[in-house]
């Protein structure tokens, strides 16, 4: 069977073939660098009037902690509006469920020099920058639990929530527990995007996590900025950009595989990554163009019943 990987991305959100690649061979840095600068220009055009977005050089490893590697940009976001950082922040509403900072952080909880988004106020004329108003970090694979770089990420992320910064890290890593402290239920999502405004103290912060699956649609997260600003941000349309403008797929997977480390999904996820194959597998025997239709239509199979069609299709799971 010849492989079937056009560059659009067949899942509606993270596509789990490229990301069980990227965690067991590795090459999770090359998109991680790709995705932030996608995610830098999005996020400019998003954000309210008054705020730019921007990449600086070294900016989390010269505020935050000592270098302990060759340094990386990150994206930083500047507020043009001087007296907007002089109000009381507001009380973030967000979506999703809150919860309480120390419920979702350990109390010894201790940023790798990966590239990561961080919104700063910004006084016109000035050269230096004030204090950041958020950070948006994208975790590579060495800042998870038991990762190398794990601890100094603890770290500094620590120094940023006590300084008051809204923190929101994303996680498209399944292989490897989360660094934050969910709920039972939570654990069972295989990606999540938290965000934590500890305003106005620490302990006094919430959180806000969303979680979601394999083939899931990656959701909108509002981030609060200063005042009364905030801003809802769409990650699936900055993930599927990148996806798009690059040839990843073309390199690294194959729809009549199964992911590689296919067991390190829970059954469920299963599940959904089979019943996307089997819709991709149909559609290329079809003739469809997988490069111009939008995500198919898929069936909603157990995995005990996905498994015989796609094994019919010439797929060995």
């Amino acid at each position: 069977m010849n492989p079937i990987n056009p560059v659009k991305n067949q899942y509606r959100g993270i596509n789990a073939h490229l990301h069980s690649y990227w965690q067991a061979e590795g090459g999770w840095d090359s998109f991680h660098t790709n995705h932030i600068s996608d995610l830098m220009r999005l996020i400019d055009s998003a954000l309210p009037a008054g705020y730019v977005a921007d990449i600086e050089q070294s900016l989390q490893i010269r505020r935050f902690g000592q270098p302990f590697g060759k340094p990386e940009s990150d994206v930083t976001i500047y507020d043009t509006n001087f007296e907007r950082h002089l109000h009381h922040p507001v009380r973030f509403l967000g979506t999703v469920e809150a919860v309480a900072i120390p419920e979702i952080m350990s109390l010894d909880d201790e940023v790798s020099e990966y590239r990561a988004v961080a919104i700063y106020e910004y006084v016109i004329g000035k050269h230096d920058k004030e204090s950041p108003v958020a950070w948006i970090e994208l975790l590579s694979p060495s800042n998870k639990r038991g990762g190398q770089n794990a601890a100094e990420y603890r770290i500094k992320r620590l120094k940023l929530l006590q300084s008051g910064i809204v923190f929101v890290e994303i996680d498209y890593l399944h292989e490897s527990p989360p660094n934050f402290t969910f709920k039972r239920d939570a654990l069972t999502h295989p990606y999540h995007i938290v965000v934590v405004d500890p305003r106005p103290e620490y302990y006094e912060g919430l959180a806000y996590p969303y979680h979601f699956d394999a083939d899931e649609i990656i959701p909108t997260v509002e981030i609060p900025l200063n005042g009364d600003d905030g801003f809802a941000f769409d990650f699936g349309i900055a993930y599927d950009k990148t996806l798009s403008e690059t040839h990843y797929a073309r390199r690294f997977m194959d729809y009549t595989q199964p992911p590689l480390n296919f067991d390190r999904y829970n059954p469920d996820d299963q599940a959904r990554i089979i019943n996307r194959m089997i819709a991709v597998l149909e559609a290329d025997q079809q003739g469809a163009d997988l490069e111009s239709v939008v995500p198919l239509s898929v069936e909603a199979l157990p995995l005990e019943e996905a498994l015989p069609p796609v094994q019919m299709l010439g797929v060995t799971v």
